[in-house]
């Protein structure tokens, strides 16, 4: 072997192509090359093709679209404005893997996925990126995108992000039921939500833990903050009721209505969403009347105003609390102590991340039945 060609050659036969070409050696090392054989030369083009594997990044000049570089084999971080962003993703390896990906404050962006074994695919989904991250009146969290590789075997083996120019946001309006939950064990549906949603779909989450109609609409970080954000064309969905505990009928009936007119000034499509339901059992197997369906401290029906203003506004529907009252008595006491954190924290309001990506498999299936979403959209399953 005498020349750099050859030496190129040997590299690729032995480790496979490089992401840039070898670089021709200097005459010097040529001659030196030349001038051993065996074990030396192969002590040569192992250095070489090592060289080459660890630095291909710079064998690319101009710019390129943020990648595996601003990767470890646990996370990924991206420094980019506030903004919507289309993520693709190539996942898959020599060994058979299963990957999930969430990002910022525990959102799930991709289900798991699990790939055979020297085999690889595609994915991709839009991602809102926004500061504060998480709750609107909670910490800013780190600026740029952050992603995390989760999964039993995760094996990531490309990635790319780009400004989504066309994105369609769904933008959500709530309470702690719905919010991105800060710390685990805790998960509002709409942290779920994404992983359900394919690329051309993002949601922004401005659900926020402890807030009523009445708190909401008052603070500036939140609906002075959400309206002037919605585009034509977005979808809004409101769910308010876990903490309108001594609100009364007409104002609450109130400021539904303003917020569906608030919505549609800006152009955007409201959509309202009765709250989850409380895991509170009778004695006979069914949810208590009035603690587990959302009965106020004043005896307002709250999912009964909702479905009215609904109604009256000819505002869509997702009836949420008729779809988990049905699940969660279909579990039983028992069964359905999973889908709370009962176990965990005694808690019979707030979901576990089990039950979470449930529930909001049932926000997925409504707006897909009500033709809200497009079905191409969405992940089934």
């Amino acid at each position: 072997m005498n020349s750099s060609g050859e030496l190129e050659s040997a590299c690729i036969k032995r480790y496979g192509p490089p992401a840039g070409p070898c670089p021709a050696p200097e005459e010097s090392r040529v001659r030196r090359i030349n001038a051993v054989r065996g074990a030396a030369l192969t002590a040569a083009t192992v250095t070489l093709c090592a060289t080459l594997a660890a630095t291909p990044a710079q064998a690319r000049p101009g710019p390129r679209p943020p990648g595996l570089e601003n990767c470890t084999p646990a996370a990924c971080h991206f420094d980019v404005p506030p903004g919507t962003y289309d993520v693709t993703v190539r996942l898959g390896g020599r060994a058979a893997s299963s990957t999930a990906i969430t990002g910022e404050t525990r959102r799930s962006l991709l289900p798991e996925t699990t790939v055979p074994a020297g085999a690889h695919v595609t994915r991709s989904f839009t991602v809102n990126v926004r500061t504060p991250e998480g709750e609107p009146t909670g910490p800013d969290g780190t600026p740029g995108l952050d992603l995390a590789l989760g999964g039993p075997a995760p094996a990531l083996a490309g990635i790319q992000v780009t400004p989504a120019h066309r994105a369609r946001q769904i933008i959500l309006i709530g309470d702690s039921t719905v919010c991105d939950q800060p710390a685990a064990p805790y998960s509002g549906w709409g942290q779920q939500l994404p992983q359900y949603l394919r690329k051309g779909l993002s949601v922004a989450n401005y659900a926020d833990s402890g807030e009523s109609t009445v708190t909401y609409l008052a603070d500036p970080r939140l609906w002075g903050t959400v309206q002037p954000l919605i585009r034509p064309g977005d979808l809004v969905l409101v769910q308010l009721a876990h903490n309108d505990k001594t609100t009364d009928e007409a104002t609450y009936r109130t400021n539904l209505e303003t917020l569906v007119a608030g919505i549609r000034a800006k152009g955007g499509e409201p959509v309202l969403v009765t709250p989850i339901v409380r895991r509170w059992f009778s004695a006979d197997g069914t949810l208590n009347n009035t603690t587990a369906l959302l009965v106020n401290g004043l005896g307002v029906d709250l999912p009964a105003v909702i479905r009215s203003v609904a109604g009256a506004e000819h505002v869509p529907l997702i009836d949420l609390t008729a779809n988990t009252k049905a699940l969660v008595e279909s579990l039983g006491v028992e069964g359905s102590k999973a889908i709370y954190l009962y176990t965990e924290e005694h808690d019979n309001t707030h979901t576990s991340v089990h039950g979470a990506t449930v529930y909001a498999g049932l926000v997925r299936d409504a707006l897909v039945a009500m033709r809200l979403v497009p079905e191409g959209l969405v992940r089934v399953g």
